[in-house]
């Protein structure tokens, strides 16, 4: 069963002295870079507890290897030399996709977190698991000039539904109409890239957590809107919230407007219905629109009836929210996608909302905000999934590169 990083303690994990631990402290060196970006071999020393020649050697074989560089550091950290500055090699990469009901979005990701290329490629109809593999090839092949240039190690999807992490096969996937789809079989077969699926809000927590506006974090609520609807997910003392049957955190499906929009659960008035990117989209007549596209056309818009259901939505997803912070007493509530667009329109009216209906005590010090990596947060959350191999094994997953 292959780890997935959405489960597992977020934060630093810190090295091993034990020598039949190397494996263990290679990871723990090189997961560290990558979450953090270039730092001295002296910070590397301190942050994860080796000694100093311990550290040298693993950065030597990791540098050995094409996972890290070094350069001549500018900083003292005491008596002598500079330290040499430890990069993380963003050549290294794998393959993001998130799918979707209206585009399917195929990004590069080197280590670092680091966005090479993006394609988001739209579609006039929800796709079948089929068409997008079809659509996943395709674009396979018109990125392959780019791809050339990198170490591609595997392929990572976020998507929209409850998958089993042991083979990723997407038991649910409601707004897509999947049911027990063997996904990540058919797209190694398909692509050739051993292929890893998980839960796009669970991944996506995970990015901006690491990355973005929750980093450092324990406790924290996240929310992402797409044209599937609303996901969430929830830290929990440093682990994501799971639930018996992994379906924790289904927070799109809270009440919130008894007599509210008809729901596929069966019920009226669900977060995910109320709050929802279609009743934006028709104002704007258009059948699909990205983040960025999204941004612009609620900056400063002059149209009424647009305000005015931005402002509903804010004010219904506001309520919401107040219930979580005093369910999970998180430290910030951290808002994706479509969400982070209505947040960023009218960020005072938010807050002010959310005081309202929020108890004092529990929410004088949540940090409400959006959500840092915009529209590269899905791919840069299935690029994690995708890494998990290589910091379970660094080097023998490097090695298998040639």
């Amino acid at each position: 069963m292959e780890t997935d990083p959405s489960v597992e303690p977020f934060g630093l994990q810190t090295g091993d002295r034990n020598d039949k631990t190397r494996r263990h402290n290679l990871s723990a060196v090189l997961l560290h870079l990558h979450h953090n970006g270039a730092v001295s071999r002296a910070e590397l020393t301190k942050r994860t507890g080796l000694n100093r020649s311990t550290v040298g050697a693993l950065v030597a074989e990791l540098e050995e290897h094409d996972l890290v560089y070094e350069t001549l550091g500018t900083a003292r950290t005491g008596v002598g030399r500079p330290s040499p500055l430890v990069h993380p090699n963003s050549n290294v990469a794998v393959l993001a996709v998130n799918p979707d009901l209206d585009a399917v979005v195929l990004g590069l990701v080197g280590l670092g977190g680091v966005v090479h290329h993006k394609i988001r490629h739209r579609l006039k109809s929800p796709p079948s698991a089929e068409e997008v593999i079809k659509v996943i090839c395709q674009l396979l092949r018109k990125m392959r000039p780019v791809i050339e240039q990198y170490s591609v190690l595997a392929l990572g999807l976020a998507v929209p539904g409850l998958i089993r992490a042991s083979d990723g096969v997407v038991q649910l996937a409601p707004h897509l109409r999947w049911r027990n789809e063997p996904l990540a079989e058919r797209l190694a077969d398909a692509t050739g890239y051993p292929t890893f699926v998980g839960n796009d809000a669970r991944l996506g927590m995970l990015a901006e957590t690491v990355f973005g506006a929750g980093k450092g974090a324990r406790d924290l609520v996240y929310l992402n809107g797409s044209t599937s609807g609303i996901g969430a997910g929830v830290l929990v003392g440093g682990r994501a919230l799971v639930g018996a049957d992994g379906y924790g955190g289904e927070l799109g499906h809270t009440l919130i407007r008894s007599t509210g929009h008809h729901c596929y659960c069966g019920r009226r008035g669900c977060l995910e219905t109320e709050v929802n990117l279609s009743h934006v989209t028709l104002l704007l007549k258009r059948q699909s629109i990205s983040e960025d596209e999204l941004d612009e056309a609620l900056f400063d818009t002059n149209d009424r009836k647009l305000k005015a259901e931005v402002r509903r939505q804010i004010d219904l997803l506001s309520l919401a929210l107040a219930g979580f912070i005093s369910i999970f007493n998180p430290e910030a509530v951290i808002l994706g996608g479509f969400l982070g667009s209505l947040y960023e329109s009218m960020p005072e009216r938010v807050h002010t909302k959310v005081a309202e209906h929020s108890l004092p005590a529990v929410a004088q010090r949540v940090r409400v905000e959006r959500a840092k990596l915009g529209s590269r947060l899905p791919i840069v959350g299935a690029a994690e999934l995708a890494f998990g191999r290589l910091f379970e094994d660094p080097l023998t997953t490097a090695a298998q590169l040639g």
